[in-house]
Order: structure tokens, then C-alpha cells, then sequence
């Protein structure tokens, strides 16, 4: 499928999902959303893909936040619709059934930075700064950030990091916890593609079955979490994969997975 904002590229088993809106800074206006929604849909029943890199183009921002020329002239009934429709679509990113990893070339503001929430890893470009900076034009996050930061960082953190606003480094979103690598700008791509093909080498029902049992059990009580992962463990046993994962092993060798 064609995209105007978006650029779908394809590395082997890797598809790199880039967000070209360059002149401003990769801003989310709603016609972007729509196209990150059916790539994402496209991506999920292309069995060819074991991993998602998204990204922004240009050298300046992954992305900046919400197009304000968008939403200054929304009533609250149509914010609204707006904050539900972006709520949306980083839903389906964040319960996409493959792993997901965000590249940091830039700016992730705004719904930029709780679009990086939404994803798997975050490998960030030691240029990159980090925030929520919406309370400086009279609104609180839309897009998920006051739920997912809180549930990432604890409340206190993710209070003050909404509260004021202020962009973070690449290294202090490291210490906190809010990126998982922080790398040299020229680098950025080679070590999340690295990153992407270690995953995509391992077993995939058992990569989908972990991301899945980590979301649904990080909303549950601890005991209802340990059932779910008792299920989810038992059923990688009918498959393929964990049938030579475990020969391979024994037989010191590579595995050979096929996905099944």
C-alpha cells in the first residue's frame, strides 16, 4: 500500500516504518495517525516481519508532538474525538503482536514521546530529547502519556516530567528508565536494526507469547499474572520451535526456529 506521510521500508525481517513529515518535525496530524493505523494492520498479517522499527525522518526529530495547527481550532467536543482516535492508534501499536522498537533520531515531544510509550524498546540517538511539554499550551497529554508514563516510571517521576513540561536528555531518559540504549547519532540505525535482528532470531511464538503475557500482566494483581504466564508457557510447548529450541540445546548447536 501507498503512504503519503509514511515511508515502509523492508530489511530482511524487519520493517522500518518512517514518519516523513520532516518540515515540521514529524508532526501528528490526524491523516498521519490514519496511515500509522493501516501500516500497522498491513504489518501484522505480513509473516515475512518478525520485527517493527519506527522512526522519523530527517536528523532532527523522531517526532515533535501533535500538529498545533490541528488542535488550536478544535471545540472540546472534537478534542475529544481527537485525544480517542490517537488513543487509538497507539493502542494497536502498543498490543501489536510483534515486538515493536522506537529509534530516537531527534525530538520526541508531546505525542511523540508517548508514542515511543506505546512501543516495545526504545533506542535513542544521544541527541534526542525526551518530554511531555504539553501543560505549556494549556493542555495535558492526549495520547496516553499520563497512563503510560505513570505505569513505567512511577507517579511521582511521571508527575514531575508532565507536570513541568521540561525536556530530558537521552541519558537521563536512560537512568530513569524511559529508553532502554543510548547511542552514538550515526549509529542509531545500525544498533536498533541489530537489536531487531536478535530478536527476530529467536523463537517468534515464544517473542509474541512474552510481550503478550508482559502487557496483559502488568494491569493484573501478581497471582492472576503468574496464571497467565503458567498458560502462555504451557502452550509454547505445542510448538515446533520449542521442540528444537530444546535438541539444539542439548545437542549444542544453533536452532534452527521456523516460526511455528
Amino acid at each position: 500500500m501507498a503512504y503519503e506521510h509514511i515511508i515502509l521500508d523492508r530489511d530482511g525481517e524487519i520493517a522500518i516504518v518512517t514518519i516523513n513529515r520532516p518540515k515540521v518535525l514529524n508532526a501528528l496530524r490526524t491523516d498521519v495517525l490514519r496511515e500509522l493505523a493501516l501500516c500497522f494492520k498491513e504489518l501484522a498479517i505480513d509473516d515475512s516481519v518478525k520485527v517493527v522499527v519506527i522512526t522519523g525522518a530527517g536528523d532532527k526529530a523522531f517526532v515533535a508532538g501533535a500538529d498545533i495547527s490541528e488542535m488550536e481550532i478544535l471545540d472540546p467536543v472534537k478534542a475529544k474525538e481527537f485525544s480517542e482516535f490517537g488513543n487509538s492508534v497507539f493502542l494497536e501499536i502498543d498490543r501489536f503482536p510483534k515486538p515493536v522498537v522506537a529509534a530516537l533520531n531527534g525530538y520526541a515531544l508531546g505525542g511523540g514521546c508517548e508514542l515511543l510509550l506505546s512501543c516495545d524498546i526504545v533506542v535513542a540517538s544521544e541527541k534526542a530529547k525526551i518530554g511531555q511539554p504539553e501543560v505549556k499550551i494549556g493542555i495535558p497529554p492526549g495520547f496516553g502519556g499520563t497512563q503510560r508514563m505513570v505505569r513505567l516510571l512511577g507517579k511521582m517521576k511521571a508527575k514531575e516530567l508532565i507536570m513541568t513540561g521540561d525536556m530530558i536528555t537521552a541519558e537521563e531518559a536512560l537512568r530513569i528508565g524511559l529508553v532502554n540504549k543510548v547511542v552514538p547519532a550515526e549509529k542509531l540505525m545500525e544498533e536498533t536494526k541489530s537489536l531487531a535482528r536478535t530478536i527476530a532470531s529467536r523463537a517468534q511464538v515464544a517473542v509474541r507469547m512474552a510481550k503478550q503475557l508482559i502487557n496483559e500482566g502488568v494491569n493484573v494483581d501478581l497471582e492472576t499474572g503468574l496464571a497467565l504466564e503458567s498458560k502462555g508457557f504451557a502452550v509454547c510447548f505445542a510448538t515446533s520451535d520449542q521442540k528444537e529450541g530444546m535438541k539444539a540445546f542439548l545437542e549444542k548447536r544453533d536452532p534452527k526456529f521456523t516460526g511455528e
